[in-house]
């Protein structure tokens, strides 16, 4: 596995800390981000997943705890539109350049606007997919939200 992906060099190329973390990715787990928590024995609140969004039929992402939903209404609003709902995995993986399980919010093909779920911001660093099935970037996630440009709110 490498761990130089497009991701990674993103976040390099922005000068943000971070760590990189590979773990055995099971491809048949039913929540991809709670079997990467427990893979890097961390708390599944720490491990934040990338969603791809529609919201007003405008692609976004949105990044909130592996072990929470989102709430479909709060990010609409938080994005300023009327109504969210879940990209399908097929064009989620055209718009970003990622396959799904490796789906980064860093390095996307094309950028998007991005909510970070505010309680990410409770822990002092966060796990985040690096952009490859089975790999991970812990970093702080205030600076996450600011290479990433990403509006902090509840959407949970």
């Amino acid at each position: 596995m490498s761990k130089t992906t497009r991701a990674t060099v993103a976040l390099q190329q922005a000068g943000v800390s971070f760590t990189v973390h590979a773990y055995d990715y099971d491809p048949n787990a039913e929540r991809i981000g709670l079997q990467a928590a427990e893979a890097l024995g961390a708390d599944p609140g720490q491990v934040l997943k990338p969603l791809m969004v529609l919201v007003d039929s405008r692609p976004a992402c949105v990044i909130l705890p592996s072990d929470r939903e989102v709430n479909l209404k709060k990010l609409a609003a938080a994005l300023g539109g009327k109504a969210a709902q879940m990209m399908k995995p097929a064009d989620a993986e055209r718009l970003t350049g990622y396959h799904v399980g490796g789906i980064s919010p860093f390095g996307q093909k094309k950028r998007v606007p991005t909510v970070l779920e505010q309680s990410a911001l409770e822990h002092a660093e966060v796990f985040m997919n690096g952009g490859q099935r089975g790999l991970q970037v812990k970093l702080a996630p205030r600076e996450a939200a600011a290479v990433l440009d990403a509006k902090v709110a509840p959407v949970i």
